[in-house]
């Protein structure tokens, strides 16, 4: 397991190696460098989408002009800390099936924030590609 990066729930969790990972490829999508397990490890596609759309980020900003990386990793540290003892996740903290999650899983939903359409597409080359979801209103490209 050397060679993964930081895990968001060990007991040495180091938010600035993750920071230094994800910008040593700057060109990258946030999207797909949050879900490389050698950038910090722990963070799935239900977390990768719900941290985004919690930090106003589009899935496909290069990673290199993302504003706040660092705030991003703490952000995603904390809902898998919250989540951690949870059989079922919930990002949102609203109670109610459908509103578990801001966008993860959510397509053609209206956004909990501003009721546009949730929007789903692949994200990634093949056969890596994962399921995106994100809020085009919340999260502009």
């Amino acid at each position: 397991v050397g060679h993964l990066g930081p895990d968001l729930l060990g007991p040495d969790w180091e938010p600035d190696e993750a920071v230094r990972r994800l910008r040593a490829d700057p060109l990258r999508p946030i999207g797909e460098a949050l879900l490389d397990q050698t950038n910090l490890a722990g963070i799935g596609n239900l977390y990768k989408a719900e941290v985004l759309f919690i930090e106003h980020v589009s899935l496909w900003t290069s990673t290199g002009k993302v504003g706040d990386l660092r705030r991003l990793v703490i952000t995603a540290q904390k809902l898998l800390s919250a989540n951690r003892d949870h059989p079922e996740q919930s990002t949102t903290g609203l109670p109610g099936h459908g509103q578990e999650h801001w966008v993860y899983q959510r397509s053609g939903a209206p956004c909990l924030r501003c009721r546009t359409p949730i929007r789903r597409a692949d994200q990634g080359a093949p056969p890596r590609q994962r399921t995106a979801y994100w809020c085009p209103t919340c999260q502009p490209a």
